[in-house]
């Protein structure tokens, strides 16, 4: 099988014997991006893009496990897990080995094909769409797309950036304004790139991570809960201390340390579960900049700040996806074409909002700060 992922003029293809692999890309993507699967032929040369191979091959992991622990090689934090590298400094070739989840990979730059095997189906097939949106977003890269650190919803081809740091309050805000008649068009990240004269939004894929206290005030928790007792699952990446809180009906948040620990949801489920709309893409109108002070007046505090280097992801800020595989490259247009999106979106209407501890009254807040822009 494979499928064929696309998004603004950019594609991969990911391709297995094992169906539930292209299944999973194909659910994946498909919300934010176009992603088509069929029965055809795996056999994708290199004029019809990246391609990504992954299947579950016990023997194909051992041997590539044995061969990176038999010669020197680096190692770096790959999205939660530890990974073993090394480059072939004759033809640059990476070879990466996950040991913690079973799962290792080969990456031929010349060709832009990956080959991934992994010892269990849900590990490979995650994997498998992980790097699709590596390769793809190393495309839009070159086609000049940046990605920004904030959340976004749209209405009518208008979009609200909702930027801040983790725990801000973006995904709060976003769903707030899903709930009042916008479309949710990232929670988490958004790429961003400057065209006549407006910054077009485009989606980043990702599971949605929503605390249990929230989805209990936006009146999600029952629904969610109800799924979960019969049968139905998360995203793989919901630490089970979620589940089994969900489970036990308990709607306080969970924390473990300083960090909350939330529900992640497949992007087709804040659809199906949650009943949220979604939008594939956008054009900033407004930012708002939110903080959450449960004991205060919802109200706007002042004029936002401007959009600052710090609030885009780049190759030296990145922390869960760090460019071991080299998939994408340099980007030495990347500070003039960040710096373009900073100053159209200094011309647009910013507002630094405080949240409270009503539902109602900060969607009131929200909708006013948004009929302004």
């Amino acid at each position: 099988m494979h499928t064929r992922i696309s998004a603004a003029g950019q594609a991969v293809n990911v391709t297995s014997v094992t169906p539930a692999v292209c299944k999973w890309a194909a659910r994946y993507f498909s919300v934010s991006w176009d992603a088509r699967c069929s029965d055809g032929t795996r056999c994708l040369g290199a004029a019809h893009g990246p391609l990504v191979d992954a299947d579950v091959d016990a023997g194909a992991l051992s041997q590539l496990t044995r061969y990176l622990l038999d010669h020197p090689y680096r190692t770096a934090a790959y999205a939660g897990s530890a990974m073993l590298y090394r480059y072939d400094d004759e033809d640059g070739t990476v070879s990466a080995v996950q040991p913690g989840l079973d799962l290792a990979c080969h990456y031929q730059p010349g060709s832009r094909q990956l080959h991934i095997v992994g010892g269990e189906e849900e590990v490979v097939a995650s994997a498998a769409a992980r790097f699709a949106r590596e390769m793809v977003r190393a495309g839009l890269q070159r086609d000049g797309w940046q990605i920004l650190h904030a959340a976004a919803a749209v209405r009518n081809g208008e979009a609200v950036l909702i930027l801040g740091p983790s725990g801000a309050g973006k995904t709060t805000c976003a769903l707030l304004l899903a709930g009042a008649g916008w479309r949710l068009l990232a929670h988490d990240r958004v790429f961003v790139r400057v065209e006549e004269g407006r910054v077009r939004l485009l989606p980043w894929p990702a599971a949605a991570s929503i605390g249990l206290g929230l989805l209990d005030a936006l009146g999600m928790y029952d629904g969610v809960r109800a799924r979960l007792l019969c049968g139905e699952r998360l995203h793989p990446t919901q630490r089970p201390e979620v589940t089994e809180a969900l489970s036990r009906g308990s709607r306080a948040p969970l924390r473990h340390g300083s960090r909350e620990l939330k529900a992640q949801f497949f992007p087709d489920q804040l659809g199906s579960w949650l009943g949220v709309e979604t939008a594939t893409e956008g054009y900033a109108t407004s930012i708002v900049y939110p903080r959450v002070a449960l004991d205060e007046v919802p109200e706007v505090k002042e004029a936002g700040r401007p959009v600052s280097g710090d609030d885009f992801v780049t190759a030296v800020t990145e922390d869960r996806y760090p460019d071991v595989l080299g998939l994408l490259g340099h980007d030495p247009d990347g500070p003039a074409r960040r710096e373009t999106v900073r100053s159209v979106l200094a011309g647009l209407p910013s507002y630094e909002i405080c949240l409270g501890h009503g539902i109602a009254a900060n969607t009131r807040l929200l909708t006013e700060v948004t009929e302004q822009s």
